[in-house]
């Protein structure tokens, strides 16, 4: 398995160890509901290095990011980021992720782990554009600083004000390394995200400057259990359990990346037909009263029926209540529709209700 240049800061920290998309990586340090508060309350930080940085670069960089990808990268300036999905011909999504703009000739994509080596391959398969596309997954480390207090944090060590808006980034230096800091965030909070290049001394100083610079904040390390928890509060998809190359991202509720008004792009056709069709499934937050957990795979029932299944699901450590992703028959797709999650042979009772779960 691979590991990222902080492994061993994991375990010396007493981290539960998982294999996660190839990678060995902390799912928990003290406890998932402790590390969720943390970012909800104060900070906590997350070393999500297994996420894959691919660029993509010459003059006809714009012409091939507009061609594999969904939404309308011509809206991008240096410095701006913005959401988007790859989808194969038949509209199944090859991965969701993150277009930097540096440059008009420099562009990086930030994927899932699961899927550096698909996305990278799918993306020669359809350079007919002659640009370079280089993948650089392996030589980068991504830290996520996130919560109330992350700017605070974050602030100390940084040589430049970090006003940044929204989607947004800006090369600059932290606890003396030359970086990328975003503001895009995964969990709803204020939060940046830090790329930079550096053998283990140098990744291990970071960490520690960060750490440093958070404690009168009680910043606490943050696992990949918490990361989940804390997406599925706000709502946010997760690739390989609520979207996949078996969805489209109209039915995934990512219509409002889905440019069809560009001129092309890899299965436009496919989801302009799908459009103009209807659904026939989509993905809706769930919510229940009763204490169960619902989890990914289970069915979901109506009208005596299954008319769908779960595909993210926890009981929020917020809210103290059971929510969940899945995909439901159109039918039922609306706010305030009963379904039920099908658990252990019982029908439990639940609603659809409005994102995001966690209301501000």
């Amino acid at each position: 398995m691979k590991e990222t240049k902080l492994l061993d800061v994991h375990q010396r920290l007493g981290a539960k160890i998982i294999d996660f998309a190839g990678f060995k990586m902390p799912v928990q340090y003290s406890s998932i509901i402790a590390e969720h508060k943390a970012v909800r309350n104060s900070v906590g930080v997350f070393d999500v290095s297994h996420m894959g940085e691919i660029f993509i670069l010459g003059e006809r960089a714009l012409d091939f990011i507009q061609e594999i990808t969904v939404n309308d990268a011509s809206k991008l300036t240096p410095g701006r980021v913005q959401y988007s999905a790859m989808c194969y011909k038949d509209g199944g999504m090859v991965d969701d992720l993150l277009v930097y703009k540096l440059n008009d000739e420099k562009f990086m994509f930030v994927v899932n782990a699961s899927n550096i080596e698909n996305d990278y391959n799918w993306m020669v398969e359809n350079n007919s554009f002659g640009v370079d596309i280089i993948n650089e997954s392996n030589e980068y480390t991504l830290l996520a600083i996130q919560g109330p207090n992350s700017k605070n944090v974050l602030q100390k060590i940084c040589d430049k004000d970090l006003d940044i808006e929204y989607y947004h980034f800006f090369n600059v230096n932290v606890a003396g390394v030359n970086m990328i800091v975003s503001r895009t965030g995964y969990t709803g909070e204020l939060g940046y995200e830090i790329y930079f290049k550096g053998d283990k001394p140098v990744v291990e100083n970071v960490w520690n400057k960060v750490f440093d610079a958070g404690e009168e904040f009680d910043v606490k390390p943050v696992g990949l259990g918490a990361r989940d928890t804390l997406r599925l509060e706000m709502g946010f998809c997760l690739y390989g359990n609520d979207i996949d190359k078996t969805t489209n991202p109209l039915e995934a509720g990512l219509g409002w990346i889905t440019k069809l008004k560009k001129k092309h792009f890899i299965a436009k056709d496919i989801l302009q037909k799908v459009k103009e069709v209807g659904l026939r499934r989509k993905l809706v937050p769930l919510e229940t009263e009763e204490r169960v957990f619902p989890r990914h795979g289970y069915d979901l029932t109506a009208a005596g029926r299954k008319i769908g299944n779960v595909t993210s699901g926890t009981v929020s450590p917020i809210l103290e209540k059971p929510i969940a992703l899945g995909y439901v028959e159109k039918e039922f797709a609306y706010e305030g529709a009963t379904v039920n999650f099908m658990i252990r042979g019982r029908e439990v009772p639940a609603k659809v209700v409005k994102l995001p779960f966690l209301k501000r």
